[in-house]
């Protein structure tokens, strides 16, 4: 019997995880993939939003401004990259300067600091390449970038060191109240405990409309993005978006936290939670809208494409709330989620706290080990550990500069990487210009070694997802 079971191990399941285990109890969070961070999670802007553009009132508003005044401490203390740039809201014409008057009033009511209309000659102060038709912008100072892998990552990792359970591969089939507590059914265990957390992102509905007779709609609305080569850091400083529609928040171009530049995303309504494909059509939206805001983009520079799907409710709110005695929703957490994360983690273990009245765990440690990344070190540091470890100064992934001894931490570390994609996640092999060309074959060499399996049950991510299919004779 647990006190509370979690499903659904993204940004949102692992911060909620990770505030309960503050607390003294039994805890667990289910994950139907490999890993965690695994769905929208692992694909988006990877932005950490002001809070302007939410609707004052919502909960959507509430948590992303919490959310975003919490995130920066809270990277120093649990150890991810977090970078305040700040961003900008570009109008080309007088209505447009409209929208951004509408948005700063919003901002302000809603509590998000430092926020102002700067003119064209201020901007281009800043942002050189900005588009000739822009006329002025909305700043907000506040906005940042994190890594959203290392931020899921490092939550779940915190929660996991301080006694909570994760268990992957068991996708939930059926929950149901039997006397005082949940029953929570698996493809292959069955499960029991207190109170259950939803926080199963696109599939959250589905779970919710497993145990009430209100029901929700999750509406997957797809985005793709591009990605540029480091080669093109420095063309944009600051986080760049459209004046927002109704679709969402427009093409963004912003940097990322690891030093490439990223363009997107599409907003498209799809029937298919599961279609992550690309399409020419969309990723020519891309280009087409991101002109508006941006020149010299060079898509010479683009190393891959992708897309994620965000789980957009109908009533187009956060779901957050106590459904039915112990069963906690968090339903339609799309953007602006990651930024909204943090301060849902709280919210949702206060309200479970209070219920169970749970006693604070004397012995919490939000501190984790750091992932060692030699490219960051000087060299006299670099020297020292090759001392200590010669596998930190084998090279295996060039592009990212990643050694084989970031790759066995990563792979050793607590909820350590089994896939290709959680090594990438973790320490980025296979991030960079070739995408993995040149190092996949060191990489399931060493997965091999360190999981004992053989070369051929070695997976790119998810349970079939097998790599050597066959031996050539």
């Amino acid at each position: 019997m647990y006190d509370v079971i979690i499903i659904g191990s993204g940004v949102t399941g692992s911060s909620i995880a990770m505030n309960l285990s503050k607390k003294n109890g039994k805890f667990l969070v289910l994950e139907k993939n490999e890993d965690v961070c695994t769905g929208t999670s692992k694909a988006n802007t990877a932005i950490i939003h002001a809070g302007y553009d939410a609707k004052p009132g919502t909960m959507k508003a509430k948590m992303n401004v919490e959310g975003s005044k919490i995130c920066e401490e809270l990277s120093k203390q649990i150890g991810f990259p977090y970078k305040r740039i700040g961003s900008f809201v570009m109008a080309e014409d007088e209505e447009g300067r409209n929208e951004l008057k509408k948005l700063l009033s919003q901002g302000k009511e809603n509590g998000v600091e430092g926020l102002e209309i700067l003119e064209r000659e201020d901007i281009l102060k800043i942002e050189p390449n900005i588009s000739d038709d822009v006329i002025c912008a909305l700043f907000a100072k506040t906005a940042a970038i994190v890594d959203p892998f290392l931020m899921n990552i490092a939550m779940a990792e915190v929660a996991y060191t301080n006694s909570v359970d994760f268990k992957f591969n068991q996708e939930v089939k059926n929950i149901y109240k039997k006397e005082n507590f949940w029953v929570i059914e698996t493809e292959n265990n069955v499960y029991e405990t207190k109170i259950v957390v939803n926080a199963a992102g696109l599939y959250s509905d589905e779970l919710h409309n497993l145990i009430s007779n209100t029901k929700y709609k999750i509406k997957p609305r797809r985005g793709q993005y591009f990605l540029l080569d480091k080669d093109t850091y420095g063309f944009v400083k600051h986080i760049v978006f459209n004046v927002p529609s109704q679709k969402g928040k427009g093409v963004v171009v912003t940097p990322t936290a690891d030093g490439n530049t990223l363009i997107g995303p599409t907003a498209v309504f799809i029937d298919d939670k599961d279609n992550k494909e690309t399409t020419q059509e969309e990723f020519d939206i891309i280009s087409s809208q991101a002109k508006f805001t941006m020149k010299n983009i060079t898509y010479g520079s683009v190393i891959t494409s992708f897309s994620g799907i965000r789980a957009h409710e109908l009533g187009d709110d956060f779901i957050l709330k106590e459904e039915k005695d112990g069963f906690f929703d968090c339903v339609g957490i799309e953007s602006p989620g990651l930024s909204s994360s943090p301060a849902i983690g709280i919210y949702i273990s206060d309200l479970i706290s209070k219920k169970l009245k749970l006693t604070d765990n004397s012995s919490f440690n939000s501190k984790r080990e750091p992932i060692i990344k030699t490219s960051e070190l000087s060299e006299e540091e670099f020297n020292e550990l090759i001392k200590k470890n010669p596998k930190y100064g084998q090279i295996v992934c060039r592009c990212e500069r990643v050694s084989e001894g970031e790759i066995i931490d990563a792979i050793r570390r607590p909820l350590g990487a089994t896939t290709l994609d959680g090594i990438k996640r973790r320490v980025r092999a296979t991030a960079g210009r070739c995408q993995g060309g040149f190092c996949t074959s060191r990489l399931i060499k060493i997965l091999s070694n360190e999981l004992n399996l053989k070369k051929e049950d070695v997976r790119k991510n998810s349970r079939d997802s097998y790599i050597l299919v066959g031996k050539v004779k």
